[in-house]
């Protein structure tokens, strides 16, 4: 068994938190920001269990990027 790190976002929406993992594209909730992290972590799991080497191949190389912009407001 191997350990990889995946990002998890995770904004606060109304009372609660949504998480997503954008390497995977899994998405996950929770009433905490906590609880949002953790459920997360159990739907990728869930992914990378369930699904076909190809598919999880095919969604990990897909190039992503996150990066924060700079913008003037008036």
């Amino acid at each position: 068994m191997r350990r990889i790190t995946l990002t998890a976002i995770i904004e606060r929406e109304g009372d609660g938190f949504v998480s997503f993992c954008p390497e995977l594209d899994v998405a996950s909730q929770g009433d905490s920001r906590e609880q949002a992290r953790v459920n997360l972590a159990e739907a990728v799991e869930g992914l990378l269990e369930s699904a076909s080497p190809t598919e999880i191949n095919d969604r990990l190389n897909t190039e992503r990027y996150v990066e924060s912009i700079e913008v003037q407001v008036a």
